[in-house]
């Protein structure tokens, strides 16, 4: 073998071992985002499994109609008032309504334009850093990611200087180490659980 070059199982072992160690980071960055939110994630994971076909049926009506009132609802499903009522209030307390900010639009607001930030931080500085940035206004919604990322940052500006200096202000938090700003050219998909009713409601 040529001395100049290194032994390849050496090379293997090298990169079997620094593979092992970006996994064993990304792990401990996932544990500890899931160590401050479980609850949360406890009743998004389970509640679905816990919804029999009444609810999903009551749920995919309000996908259809959000405004709909209770005496619709029934009159639609063919239950009782008390029944419904019965129902939401069941399913309000097991965590799947969500705010109801996420049907309001930022450009309404005046707020135009939106980018995605992604953001790579100190990792034990992470609760720190969110908490800051949910300080600033202009953040919409943000997002823990495993990976060579480690925030996935949503804001609105007004126009290019505002959406600038929002990415300043993430930028200069201590602990905050890039940030990389990608514009919104358009959402191609809006969000939406209809599918995934329709899904389980074929299952049952």
């Amino acid at each position: 073998m040529d001395p100049a070059l290194p032994d390849a199982g050496i090379v293997a072992g090298w990169s079997e071992a620094t593979a092992a160690l970006h996994l064993a980071q990304a792990l401990r960055s996932v544990l500890s985002m899931l160590r401050r939110c479980a609850p949360t994630l406890l009743v998004s994971l389970c509640t679905m499994g816990s919804l029999d076909r009444v609810d999903l049926e009551l749920l995919k009506a309000l996908a259809d109609d959000h405004r709909a009132t209770v005496v619709a609802l029934a009159d639609r499903l063919g239950l009782s008032r008390n029944t419904v009522q019965a129902r939401m209030a069941r399913l309000e307390r097991s965590g799947v309504f969500q705010s109801f900010e996420r049907a309001m639009s930022p450009a309404a607001l005046g707020l135009p334009i939106e980018a995605m930030v992604s953001v790579i931080v100190r990792q034990a500085d992470i609760p720190r850093i969110t908490a800051e940035i949910a300080e600033i206004p202009e953040v919409i919604q943000a997002h823990g990611l495993s990976g060579q990322i480690d925030l996935m940052v949503r804001v609105a500006a007004r126009d290019t200087q505002h959406l600038f200096d929002v990415d300043a202000r993430i930028l200069s938090i201590e602990g905050v180490e890039r940030t990389e700003t990608s514009l919104v050219m358009g959402e191609v998909i809006g969000y939406r659980i209809r599918p995934i009713l329709e899904s389980a409601r074929r299952e049952q």
